[in-house]
């Protein structure tokens, strides 16, 4: 179990909210200093509770703005790393889980209009180990949040 202090959570909450604030921003806000912040952040970093800093970015400025979810079915007991190893070389596929019900993984497919986002499909299709897939095109986009601390 990760050990996380009141302290590390509102460091936690402040970079969720602002991922740009400096050391002494945070600091000021829950009563440290800029040095005992980048302490407490390199720690959450080694510990893994703090994953990395990213730019969030719009996959539609990119030109990826056409997506779809899709169930894969595979053939017999695929092991969930055989899985992720023949999803990784499908740049459309932006995210990848194992799910429980009938199929064996949900995937998450950009591309750039439904064109490419057959030809996406029809490669993943390809993949040896796939006996199937159901398709659900995303028509809009209601709600996506970022993943909030509890408490």
């Amino acid at each position: 179990m990760l050990r996380m202090d009141a302290l590390d959570q509102r460091i936690i909450s402040r970079l969720v909210a602002d991922a740009r604030a400096s050391y002494a921003e945070i600091g000021s806000d829950v009563g440290l200093s800029a040095p005992a912040v980048k302490r407490r952040v390199d720690k959450l970093l080694d510990q893994g509770v703090l994953q990395g800093f990213t730019a969030v970015v719009d996959p539609e400025a990119l030109g990826w703005g056409t997506e779809a979810f899709v169930e894969v079915h595979c053939h017999g007991n695929v092991p969930a790393h055989r899985i992720r190893t023949g999803l990784e070389p499908l740049p459309e596929v932006v995210a990848a889980y194992t799910v429980s019900g009938q199929a064996d993984a949900i995937v998450h497919l950009r591309a750039a209009d439904i064109h490419h986002l057959e030809e996406a499909m029809e490669r993943l299709r390809e993949v040896d180990f796939i006996s199937r897939t159901v398709s659900t095109v995303v028509l809009s986009r209601l709600l996506e949040r970022q993943p909030q601390q509890a408490g």
